[in-house]
């Protein structure tokens, strides 16, 4: 008897009622699984093509007696196994056809498989509602081990490390970041390959992804096996981060903002009298004339190029500030928007954000919109020798989330709005390379893939709170999983805290401590109370926030905070390693403590506590007022506190002591020796 099933170039194919299913290997020991009505698009929103496999096999059985066919595609250590049904549905009085998806492991343990077909609830595990223009709101539902542990997906402002249980929107916001990639303590990772509006769900019963307005279903899947497993197979996918320029290494010095050139390099001078390193020092936002001109104001930045020069001779690179925004007053407006190349919007005003007054956003998923704005930054910026650019308001953050009412010239807003941020950190990237620079960006968010685009994601317009504090570190851990190894934050906070306030102070020093172990250590924020500017004339300009230099919070805190920039400075050998991992293999700069003790189920729960690369545990202080903490160490490794010395036994529970200068830091099996005089409390040892 024949089978339902067939091979087309390496694929394993089914075809039933209108609907193909299709199943390829994508990477070793991985897989692509796409669905649709009619035949699967071949849109790659951030997967790579895949190297061409041999290894891969595909058996496509015999069909039963019954009508039911089972089909498998094999590729190391993943199993897809496709079993076609053909039921006679008694209510609809005809033959109905479907095809139930398995993925295993290599032995045939499943580790996700279809829920629903079947059965007289009727709940089908690919669910397609038409929506009008062709397109589906899409719904797959799948089994998946109720005992796993789940980890990724981004940023989301939360204290939450495992995902189980939790329900997280797919769709960018200030603040939020949204990966579609889930990594599973059973040994696989899956990447929800759709850039859609939606929501996934990761149940005790069921997980669930939603696609808003979607094509087809499309997801990747591999089960590599442990954590650096995994996270190597989802590089190699989806793209590697470029190598960590040396300047990211450092410290980076910003605030909002540094109003003119001559407070920005006074700035600059005053690290070199006092002595202190520093390696990037940043231009925020509203240094140009109008939003959308991408160009200095000449009046408060008369002589760009004569800036640069000097901070280049005192070893500081200089950062500006980029918005996608375009105001009707720019000089851009009207070419940009006479050509197509501005974010529409398909109901109401054409105004899709207000601050600093209305504005229309750049529409970098088109290739001629981010030609444009290359240009526009080489012609504004480039030509005065500025090369590091960070890329604000990436999400865009609109000012009403109503995702439906805007359109790109990649489709609706719905549809692909995820991809938004990775092609913004792809513009510059691709600038950067063609004149042979490293491709690096600061950015606000990102997407699947925008790691190979050189994307260093901070978190966004956070406040000045211990909540925020700790929510920082889950993210970081959570964004490392979902492939974008350059993370950091604003130290001390975005929104609020007054530089003369104890109750700031302490918090700063513990932020701070926590920063100096980040990928990328950087001070920001809008610090209280807030200056007014203007220009000549008397027009109001942006206003500026209070000092935020780390001399700037009082006399018992710099000396503090002057020591950890030193300190990071003898991190930099170290750094150099682990972002070369990074580069190479795929591995997260920082990791949960489950990456590098994946048999450790307690390494799995600890959501305070992180590895710095595989030899540096670290234990930041977390809550007011307090001098000590409990920390956990992971089975399988001996310890020794870069604070006391003393070497601990993996596998349990201790209390450590944590001044206000200090932070618990642990090194594995006697590595970094020379960090503990450095981190030890002054005059201890």
């Amino acid at each position: 008897m024949s089978t339902p099933f067939s091979t087309e170039q390496g694929r394993l194919v089914w075809r039933g009622d209108g609907e193909t299913l299709v199943v390829e290997p994508w990477g070793a020991d991985s897989a692509r699984v796409r669905a649709a009505l009619g035949e699967v698009h071949e849109a790659d929103w951030a997967l790579l093509p895949p190297p061409h496999q041999d290894a891969a096999t595909i058996d496509l059985g015999e069909l039963s007696p019954h009508g039911d066919a089972e089909a498998t595609l094999t590729n190391g250590g993943v199993r897809v196994v496709l079993t076609a049904r053909s039921r006679h549905d008694a209510q609809a009085g005809y033959l109905r056809h479907f095809c139930h998806v398995s993925i295993q492991d290599e032995h045939g343990e499943v580790l996700l498989e279809e829920a629903g077909d079947g059965g007289a609830l009727k709940i089908r595990a690919r669910e397609y509602e038409s929506l009008p223009g062709g397109s589906w709101r899409t719904t797959l539902r799948l089994r998946s081990p109720r005992d796993e542990k789940l980890y990724g997906m981004g940023q989301y402002q939360q204290e939450i490390g495992d995902l189980k249980g939790s329900t997280l929107e797919l769709a960018h916001r200030n603040s939020q970041v949204s990966v579609p990639f889930v990594m599973s303590s059973r040994g696989y990772g899956l990447l929800w390959h759709t850039p859609a509006v939606g929501r996934a769900t990761f149940g005790m019963n069921r997980t669930e992804w939603v696609a808003e307005s979607a094509v087809q279903f499309d997801y990747w899947v591999t089960a590599a096996g442990s954590p650096a497993q995994v996270s190597r197979r989802y590089a190699e996918a989806t793209g590697h981060a470029p190598m960590m320029p040396e300047y990211g290494l450092g410290f980076w010095q910003s605030k909002l903002r540094y109003t003119h050139q001559e407070e920005l390099l006074e700035v600059a001078r005053e690290y070199r009298r006092r002595g202190l390193p520093l390696d990037v020092i940043v231009a925020d936002f509203f240094h140009w004339p109008h939003l959308g001109d991408f160009r200095f104001d000449e009046e408060f930045w008369p002589d760009p190029a004569a800036m640069v020069r000097e901070l280049r001779e005192l070893g500081i690179e200089l950062m500006v500030s980029v918005w996608p925004q375009i105001s009707p007053d720019s000089e851009n407006f009207a070419q940009l928007s006479s050509h197509g190349m501005l974010v529409s919007s398909d109901r109401g005003v054409d105004v899709q954000m207000a601050f600093g007054g209305p504005s229309r956003f750049l529409d970098v998923t088109s290739a001629e919109a981010r030609e444009f704005l290359w240009q526009k930054l080489t012609e504004g910026y480039g030509r005065h020798g500025v090369r590091l650019y960070w890329l604000d308001e990436a999400e865009p953050e609109y000012a009403l989330y109503d995702y439906a009412a805007y359109r790109t010239s990649a489709g609706p807003v719905t549809q692909v709005g995820g991809i938004y941020p990775q092609h913004f950190s792809r513009a510059v990237a691709e600038g950067l390379q063609a004149q042979g620079e490293p491709p690096l960006a600061l950015v606000r968010c990102a997407w699947a893939g925008s790691q190979r685009y050189g994307a260093l994601v901070w978190s966004g317009d956070i406040p000045s709170t211990w909540e925020a504090l700790r929510q920082q570190l889950i993210a970081g851990i959570h964004m490392g999983v979902a492939g974008i190894p350059w993370f950091t934050t604003d130290i001390g906070g975005f929104g609020g805290g007054c530089p003369e306030d104890p109750a700031y102070q302490e918090l700063l020093v513990r932020w701070f401590q926590l920063g100096t172990f980040l990928p990328v250590m950087r001070l920001h924020g809008d610090r209280g109370p807030a200056r007014e500017v203007r220009a000549a004339d008397g027009s109001p300009r942006m206003h500026s926030g209070a000092a935020n230099e780390p001399w700037s919070f009082g006399s018992e805190t710099t000396p503090v905070l002057e020591r950890y920039l030193r300190l990071r400075e003898q991190l930099r050998p170290y750094l150099r390693e682990v972002m070369t991992a990074a580069h190479l293999d795929g591995q997260p700069v920082m990791r949960g403590l489950f990456h590098e003790f994946p048999e450790d189920a307690r390494a799995w729960e600890i959501i305070d506590q992180f590895m710095l690369g595989p030899d540096l545990l670290v234990a930041p202080v977390l809550g007011a007022g307090e001098r000590s903490r409990r920390i956990y160490l992971p089975a399988g490794a001996h310890w020794t506190s870069a604070l006391t010395g003393t070497v601990h036994d993996g596998g349990q529970w201790i209390d450590e002591a944590a001044p206000i200068e200090s932070i618990p830091v642990f090194t594995r099996e006697h590595a970094l020796q020379e960090l503990t005089a450095s981190l030890a409390p002054q005059g201890a040892r």
